[in-house]
């Protein structure tokens, strides 16, 4: 990607990033305030979050939720191959994917196309993407399930399946800060407190 272009997105993402604080507004009036904001504004939360639960596929057809990434730290990337900022940030996901995707961290990008998987797989094959696998939502429900208002929009969720932060907009993934952003924040999670079933249950109540 040209640096232009990523000038560019990197504009979009800060106009974007206050879109996000308006959104956020009642979440940090309960309380869940942001601790930090990392770079190319990437909101991390004072606390895990609680997700709902989300259903989607991966490229046969299996279903899936978020519950089948329990046990590693995942970077939860909504998408769709009809958005620009999407497409121009995909390389540098994949890029991110290549440097610490393994049993403890996977870029998992979901995306929302309605016309189905076989997009997506073109737009890989089309771009030369190698490392992500690919991910589908048939609902297209993804946005409304997260409480999220547009694409892209990227979660940061621990072991326990729980919200770390989130970024608003396309950003540079491979750049060395957002890959020590990753980096800090997967062995932080180790440090929260474990959330068992029964508290979980609880949370979402």
């Amino acid at each position: 990607m040209s640096h232009q272009r990523i000038s560019a997105a990197r504009g979009i993402a800060v106009v974007l990033f206050a879109l996000a604080i308006s959104i956020a507004a009642p979440v940090m009036a309960a309380g869940k305030v942001p601790k930090s904001v990392g770079p190319q504004g990437f909101l991390i939360w004072e606390s895990p979050r609680t997700l709902p639960e989300l259903a989607f596929e991966d490229e046969d057809g299996r279903p899936l939720t978020l519950a089948d990434f329990k046990g590693k730290a995942i970077l939860l990337n909504i998408w769709a191959t009809w958005c620009l900022p999407c497409r121009e940030e995909m390389p540098t996901l994949d890029s991110l994917q290549a440097q610490l995707g393994g049993e403890q961290f996977e870029v998992v990008a979901l995306s929302v196309d309605h016309a189905g998987i076989s997009v997506v797989e073109k737009f890989y094959r089309k771009t030369g993407i190698q490392h992500l696998r690919q991910y589908i939502d048939p609902s297209t429900l993804a946005t409304s399930t997260l409480g999220i208002e547009g694409v892209p929009t990227t979660l940061l969720i621990d072991h326990d399946g729980r919200e770390i932060g989130r970024l608003v907009g396309a950003a540079e993934w491979d750049s060395p800060a957002m890959v020590d952003l990753m980096t800090r924040t997967i062995d932080e999670a180790w440090n929260w407190p474990r959330v068992t079933p029964t508290e979980s249950l609880s949370l979402q109540r």
